[in-house]
């Protein structure tokens, strides 16, 4: 086999395994019935239980990714064996990287874009803003893109960027979910790059 249709078959190989252990976040969270009670992206979103449902909902999918990344990989290898050792080596090198990336979560790297502590962050401001120590009379906490603030007063209760939260994007199916496998669910923009300039909070 000359070395043009190797890099083909590994090229394509690399890429299946790279979307396919996306899929769940790309299209289990996109559907109707899992965004009836949240506003269309990009809003902010009112904190509630629904909410602090939903990024634990984000979190257990995230992980599902790990177990569905052993299929590619399983398959690489059963094709490296017995058929085509490019497209087999392309599956293989591309899930195995994504294993590892989940992985090294536990050795100190970046944390997941949803996690527990976030779902218990977001839960405690709206604890705080139905107690009598609430920032105005009637406080409505709302997770902004960069922060979470009161939509009555202003007042920022929680420096937490926004991560992607399953919505359906303005810039439909496609496009949004190839933004979504360029950041992996991560916010766009963080609270230190904020400092560069003013950010328009309409994009997520």
């Amino acid at each position: 086999m000359s070395l043009f249709p190797s890099v083909i078959f590994f090229c394509l190989g690399f890429l299946i395994s790279f979307i396919f252990p996306r899929l769940p976040i790309i299209l289990i969270t996109r559907v109707k019935g899992f965004n009836i009670a949240f506003p269309a992206h990009p809003e902010p979103i009112p904190l509630s239980p629904k909410l602090t449902q939903r990024v634990l909902h984000m979190r257990m999918i995230y992980w599902m990714g790990f177990v569905v990344a052993t299929i590619p990989l399983l398959f690489g290898l059963a094709s490296i064996k017995w058929g085509n050792a490019a497209f087999g080596f392309g599956l293989w090198i591309s899930s195995g990287w994504f294993i590892l990336s989940r992985m090294q979560t536990f050795v100190g790297g970046p944390k997941p874009p949803w996690t527990l502590e976030m779902a218990q962050r977001l839960q405690l401001v709206l604890d705080e803003a139905k107690s009598e120590s609430a920032c105005c009379n009637k406080p409505r906490p709302e997770w902004k893109m960069l922060f979470i603030s009161c939509d009555q007063c202003g007042k920022v209760l929680d420096e937490m960027p926004r991560p992607d939260l399953g919505r359906k994007r303005k810039d439909g199916f496609f496009a949004g979910g190839f933004r979504l496998l360029l950041t992996d669910g991560y916010p766009v923009i963080d609270n230190d790059s904020a400092d560069f300039g003013e950010i328009d909070d309409s994009e997520e």
